[in-house]
């Protein structure tokens, strides 16, 4: 497996509570070994990474110049977020990060979508339904659950 090394960036760019927040979300997600894959094309040269469970997307990973990291979560179309089981605090969290689309030309349909996420519905969101910059530790504990979900929508808990 080629080294993603999203740990040399982590150290180098991000400071502070950014960097330890994303080193304790990132060393999570190396713990339960999903893979992380550079990201082609327009994000070819960018500090990107798509990370996967089972060949399926889990969430896009950034890391910016300027010190920021960014997490995007994929539903790949699906309605995997719409009533998964998750606690209300958690809910909120994610719900004032549901990512409205930009017309940034990734939708399907300009202008988003309708989606149902954790029992709310929501209007022009984004391809990727929720977005989370710089997450403190609370919103990471979030995201963590966040990925279980994803996760679990491709290989269910037996």
């Amino acid at each position: 497996m080629p080294e993603h090394k999203i740990e040399k960036y982590i150290d180098e760019i991000l400071v502070e509570d950014e960097r330890e927040n994303a080193t304790y979300f990132f060393d999570y997600l190396l713990e339960r070994e999903f893979k992380f894959e550079r990201g082609k094309g327009y994000w070819a040269d960018k500090l990107y990474w798509m990370v996967k469970h089972q060949n399926e997307y889990i969430c896009f990973v950034l890391i910016d110049e300027d010190g920021n990291w960014i997490i995007w979560y994929d539903d790949s179309g699906s309605a995997c977020y719409a009533d998964a089981p998750i606690d209300d605090c958690m809910k909120v969290i994610a719900w004032k990060h549901i990512d409205i689309c930009g017309n940034c030309g990734g939708c399907k349909n300009p202008g988003g979508n309708r989606k149902v996420i954790f029992g709310k519905e929501f209007d022009n969101v984004c391809v990727t339904p929720m977005r989370f910059n710089n997450p403190d530790a609370e919103t990471v504990e979030c995201m963590k659950k966040l990925v279980e979900i994803r996760k679990n929508f491709f290989s269910p808990i037996r």
